[in-house]
């Protein structure tokens, strides 16, 4: 059983020494399970073991756009560094969790890490469901009980998403749609496209096509990707 936080860093500079030092130092909760000094590892590792939280520090020459598309998933818990003001601007828009500009401040540092802790702890809360399978939804105000077959859909818009539920309300939630992927892999959700994870229990139809589209019991018609249709379609077999 996991009794730490992890971390991992890539680290283009000194290979990621100095923001090593900064976290034992800082934050010893945390244990350090991957650091690198390759750009070209940095969406490697990540995206096999999810670490609870990830640094990635470029050179001024870098462009981390590839990299933040492969994380786009992972961006709740991303603190970027680096020495370039267009690529912080970059980051700002992708949706990062903190952009640190170098030469890296130790309390702007400790700042962007407890900023990526809160999220962690949302994120675990959202995880926790009761036995009457109800979740806890974070909302600026505090957050929402709802039961999970109540909703209907998950929507993703950039690290928003957009809860859709029976009653035909609507929440709003800064969480990104991977998140809840995870928090409903034990539930019948599916996630049929980037954009859109649905509760198969209110699915109404499946229109045929290059993809395919599935109406909803609220009556959204929404797309099926392409390399998802044969894994949905495969679970009414």
């Amino acid at each position: 059983m996991k009794t730490k936080l992890q971390a991992c860093i890539i680290g283009e500079q000194d290979g990621g020494e100095y923001i090593a030092r900064l976290l034992r130092n800082e934050y010893p909760e945390f244990e350090i399970v991957f650091q690198n000094g390759k750009l070209d590892r940095a969406s490697d590792y990540p995206l096999k073991h999810f670490p609870d939280l990830f640094f990635l520090e470029t050179r001024l020459m870098s462009d981390p756009s590839e990299i933040f598309r492969n994380l786009r998933e992972h961006l709740s818990r991303l603190i970027f560094i680096t020495d370039s003001e267009k690529s912080a601007i970059k980051a700002i828009k992708t949706g990062v969790c903190s952009c640190l500009m170098k030469p890296v401040k130790d309390l702007e540092f400790v700042i962007s890490v407890n900023k990526a802790i809160e999220n962690i702890r949302t994120n675990r809360t959202l995880t926790r469901t009761s036995s009457r399978n109800k979740i806890n939804l974070p909302t600026l105000q505090g957050f929402k009980r709802v039961a999970v077959d109540e909703i209907i859909r998950c929507e993703a818009d950039s690290n928003y998403t957009f809860i859709y539920l029976s009653d035909k309300s609507r929440i709003v939630v800064c969480r990104t749609l991977y998140d809840f992927e995870k928090s409903f892999s034990e539930h019948r959700f599916f996630r049929i496209h980037h954009k859109h994870l649905i509760n198969l229990d209110h699915l109404k139809e499946y229109i045929k096509g290059k993809g395919g589209q599935v109406v909803m019991t609220d009556n959204s018609v929404l797309d099926v990707s392409v390399r998802k249709k044969y894994d949905f379609l495969h679970t009414f077999l």
